[in-house]
């Protein structure tokens, strides 16, 4: 199993008038001597969701039988004693194995799944809201296991309304955390997004069928390394205090604000998701507080954090006001850090829109300051994502020209992985 330790990294003086406190919030989790299955074990539940609507036809079969192949090599990544089932998804959800219930992962059900995904064919619309439904079934009949889903897709949601899909997805949180991945450049990014970002997963984009296998096996293998699958931040605010946001900012950037559950008027839990042994997280808390004079403290936050429903205390949160500006105008560290990161996803968004929108002006300057920011960061991969959209003249001035002719998949790989950050003190990594 897996213990946890957190650390609170903020600068505490304000000036006077000043009202905003924030913080950053490391959280640490590091492997110990139980192994799986031992005293308090969790057991793993993986649900793999592939889309075989027709659309999996197209480039002469090759996506459907990619997709078979990657899902086949995910049921051979699974460790024995998984429990797991596959899903079929066109306008309809099929369970294609076993056909009712969970399989548990060895050689007899592997091979037994893999023949009857090795015979799938590729038919129908797209309706993914009951591909999620038919998983939260799932799921649901292993209410303390740690629950895992990958979601396929290559198409938009076409065939049923966007409130039904929000609704599944709904009914979905708590129960299950889902990657979701899109294969090609027809899917929808903001649905997938939707669905990720509800459900404590990543979205990203697989650009051509021969790299599926070696995705789902990635994904498969990140699922079996999880050992503890209920994580929050608690957080208590004195009255007076609001919690602003939340938000995870690395090794993504994820708003955890709307997921809060209260616990009573003053305490509310941020659900983490499920984690590794040796996994390390940030978030990014900013708290509004009634403002105090010179020489007034206040406590701003206590931070906890909850394993399994059980909370220890962490760190505290707090202001002191002062007339010393060399005090109160110095930036933490970590907090500037990622507040850049945060102007750096939100540059690259808004320069593609404006880009889509026909506004090369908009999308020039937009874009040019993500270069800047992304260089002053040393966040490599985005660069090099923005490389493939913008010529860069000056990285240091963000000076760019936005390219003629962009490959679909490299602007769709730069939107949903813009996201995606470093880590203070990993500069060029």
């Amino acid at each position: 199993m897996s213990d946890f330790q957190a650390d609170v990294f903020q600068n505490e003086y304000l000036p006077a008038g000043g009202n905003t406190l924030d913080a950053v919030i490391t959280v640490n989790s590091s492997a110990t001597a139980s192994p799986r299955g031992g005293s308090g074990g969790k057991s793993l539940v993986e649900v793999i969701i592939i889309d075989v609507s027709g659309s999996m036809n197209e480039d002469r079969g090759r996506k459907i039988q990619a997709a078979k192949l990657a899902t086949m090599a995910a049921v051979d990544t699974l460790d024995d004693g998984v429990e797991f089932a596959i899903i079929a998804g066109t306008d309809r959800a099929h369970q294609l194995f076993p056909r009712q219930g969970l399989a548990t992962a060895d050689a007899a059900s592997r091979k037994a799944a893999k023949d009857i995904i090795n015979r799938v064919r590729a038919d129908g619309g797209t309706a993914i809201g009951t591909w999620l439904q038919l998983a939260a079934q799932i799921h649901r009949a292993r209410p303390d296991a740690i629950s895992h889903s990958i979601l396929l897709t290559d198409g938009k949601n076409q065939h049923e309304a966007p409130h039904v899909l929000q609704a599944s997805i709904d009914a979905c949180v708590g129960l299950f955390q889902c990657d979701c991945r899109g294969l090609g450049t027809d899917w929808n990014i903001s649905e997938m997004r939707l669905v990720a970002n509800a459900l404590l997963g990543t979205v990203d984009i697989i650009p051509s069928p021969d790299d599926m296998v070696p995705e789902f096996q990635s994904l498969i293998a990140s699922a079996m390394k999880r050992e503890v699958g209920k994580v929050a931040l608690r957080l208590w605010s004195p009255k007076g205090a609001e919690i602003e946001f939340l938000k995870q900012v690395s090794p993504t950037i994820e708003d955890l604000t709307p997921k809060a559950v209260a616990i009573n008027d003053l305490t509310s839990d941020y659900p983490l998701g499920a984690w590794s042994p040796n996994e390390s997280r940030d978030y990014h808390l900013r708290v509004r507080i009634p403002a105090g004079g010179v020489g007034d403290e206040r406590l701003g936050a206590r931070v906890m954090l909850a394993i399994d429903d059980e909370a220890e205390p962490v760190a505290l949160v707090r202001a002191i006001w002062t007339d010393d500006e060399n005090l109160s105008t110095r930036i933490n560290r970590e907090v500037a850090h990622y507040t850049g990161q945060a102007e750096l996803a939100e540059a690259i968004h808004d320069g593609l829109a404006a880009r889509a929108a026909g506004d090369d002006g908009s999308a020039t300057m937009k874009l040019g300051r993500a270069v800047q920011i992304a260089h002053e960061t040393g966040n490599v991969a985005s660069a090099r994502l923005l490389e493939k959209v913008v010529d860069i003249e000056d990285p240091k001035t963000g000076t760019v020209r936005l390219k003629r002719n962009v490959a679909v998949e490299d602007e769709m790989a730069l939107d949903v992985r813009a996201t995606r950050t470093v880590r203070v003190g990993k500069q060029g990594q």
